[in-house]
C-alpha cells in the first residue's frame, strides 16, 4: 500500500499536521465556541434548523471514535470499532478528530444556548472507529466500517478521510451507494496531498473542497475535476474529547458540514434517493470562481436553506444513457470501476422533456436572486 487511507485525515492543526488544535480548556465558557463557529452564520444554519434538523436519519462517522461529548450526548449511539485489535463500541476518542467530525454534524450544545452546534442537531451519530489515535488507517478497515454502516441502516456516511484504496474499500462503498446511502468524503488537502484521493475520487461520492470565511477557495484544499461541492474548511470550531473543544482547518471539517446538510435534505425529504439529494446539494449550491463548474469549488458552496426548499427539477435520466462531458469527467478512480457515473450525483443537467438532448443549467452566482421555493 503506498499510501495510508488516513494520509489526509484532514484536519489540519497549525501546529501539527493530521491534527487538530489542542483542545481548549474544559473552563473556558461554551458560549465562546458557539461565538467562534463562524460556519454557522455563514451558511445560516439557523434558518435551514427551523425548517428542518436532522431528525430521523443516522450518519455513520467512520474516524477515530466518537468521544461522549456532553454536546453530542443525545445524539451519538453505540458503534463499534474495526481497527485491527482493538475493542469497543467506538464512543472513545484518543485523537479527537472523529468527535469534531460529529460535532460538526449532530452537535445539540446545551439548553443554556452554550456549547457547539452542528448542521443537523437532532440526527443520531453512528460512531466508527477505523483508525488509530495518530489518524493512520488501513483502507480495509474503513471498507469494514462502512459494511457496518450499512448494516445498520445508516442513511449519510461521512468520510473526512483520504488516500489509498483497496479492492475491499472500492467493494463496500459501491455497496454503499447501492444501498442508497449519500456517501460524502474529503478531497484532501494540501500539501500532503496532491489530487483529490478515494474515496471522495469514487464514482457517485460526493467529493468536498472547502473555502475560507470569505468564501473563497482554502488554499488548504485540493483541487481537481472530481470536486462536487465546497464547505467551510478553516478554523472551524467543535467538540472533541474530555468534554473540550478544538479548532481545526482542512476538508474533514467541510466534509462534515456537507455530511450535516445531506442529514437536513434526508430529514426533510425522507423518500428522496440518494443521487437526488447529492443533485439538491449541486443544484441549489452558489456558484463561484469561472461561471459553471470548476476544479476548485465545483459546483459551488453548499446554500442550507435553497437546498432545503429550492424547487429542484429531478435528473430525470438513467445512468447507463449519459456519458459526462469531456470536461466534467472524473480522473481515474486508481481501482474504482463502479458503474455509476459521477455525472448522475453530481452534473448539473436535465433532460428536456419530450426530448432526447442534455443540456447545461446553468449555475447560481452569489447575487442570482433566491431560488424559487417549494414549502
Amino acid at each position: 500500500m503506498t499510501r495510508s487511507i488516513a494520509a489526509a485525515l484532514l484536519v489540519l492543526a497549525i501546529v501539527a499536521p493530521g491534527r487538530q488544535i489542542p483542545s481548549q480548556s474544559a473552563d473556558e465558557p461554551g458560549n465562546r465556541v458557539r461565538a467562534d463557529q463562524w460556519h454557522l452564520r455563514y451558511l445560516k444554519s439557523d434558518v435551514a434548523n427551523s425548517i428542518a434538523q436532522g431528525e430521523g436519519v443516522l450518519v455513520a462517522v467512520p474516524d477515530t471514535g466518537v468521544a461522549p461529548h456532553p454536546d453530542l450526548r443525545n445524539n451519538l449511539l453505540p458503534g463499534t470499532t474495526t481497527v485491527q485489535g482493538a475493542t469497543g463500541d467506538g464512543r472513545d476518542d484518543k485523537n479527537s478528530h472523529g468527535t469534531g467530525m460529529a460535532g460538526l454534524i449532530a452537535a445539540h450544545g446545551q439548553s443554556d444556548g452554550t456549547g457547539a452546534v452542528g448542521i443537523a442537531p437532532r440526527a443520531k451519530i453512528l460512531p466508527i472507529q477505523s483508525s488509530g489515535a495518530e489518524n493512520t488507517g488501513l483502507p480495509d478497515d474503513l471498507a469494514a466500517g462502512i459494511d457496518f454502516a450499512i448494516a445498520k441502516n445508516a442513511t449519510v456516511i461521512s468520510i473526512s478521510s483520504s488516500g489509498a484504496s483497496s479492492p475491499e474499500l472500492v467493494r463496500s462503498i459501491r455497496a454503499a451507494l447501492l444501498a442508497d446511502i449519500v456517501v460524502v468524503a474529503a478531497a484532501g488537502n494540501r500539501p500532503e496531498d496532491g489530487y483529490v484521493g478515494y474515496p471522495a475520487s469514487a464514482a457517485g461520492v460526493i467529493a468536498v473542497g472547502g473555502v475560507d470565511r470569505s468564501g473563497e477557495h482554502a488554499p488548504v484544499s485540493v483541487s481537481g475535476p472530481e470536486i462536487d461541492v465546497v464547505a467551510p474548511a478553516v478554523d472551524i470550531y467543535s467538540t472533541s474529547y474530555d468534554g473540550k473543544y478544538s479548532k481545526g482547518t482542512g476538508t474533514s471539517s467541510a466534509t462534515a458540514i456537507v455530511a450535516g446538510a445531506a442529514a437536513l435534505i434526508r430529514s426533510k425529504y425522507p423518500n428522496l434517493p440518494a443521487q437526488e439529494v447529492a443533485h439538491r446539494l449541486t443544484a441549489t449550491a452558489v456558484d463561484k470562481g469561472p461561471p459553471g463548474r470548476d476544479d476548485q469549488y465545483g459546483y459551488g458552496v453548499i446554500d442550507l436553506v435553497a437546498a432545503l426548499t429550492a424547487d429542484v427539477p429531478p435528473l430525470g435520466f438513467e445512468s447507463s444513457n449519459v456519458t459526462p462531458p469531456a470536461s466534467a469527467e472524473a480522473a481515474p478512480d486508481k481501482g474504482d470501476s463502479a458503474g455509476t457515473v459521477r455525472g448522475l450525483a453530481t452534473l448539473g443537467m436535465l433532460v428536456a422533456a419530450g426530448g432526447g438532448y442534455l443540456f447545461w443549467r446553468r449555475r447560481r452566482r452569489a447575487d442570482d436572486p433566491p431560488p424559487r421555493v417549494s414549502r
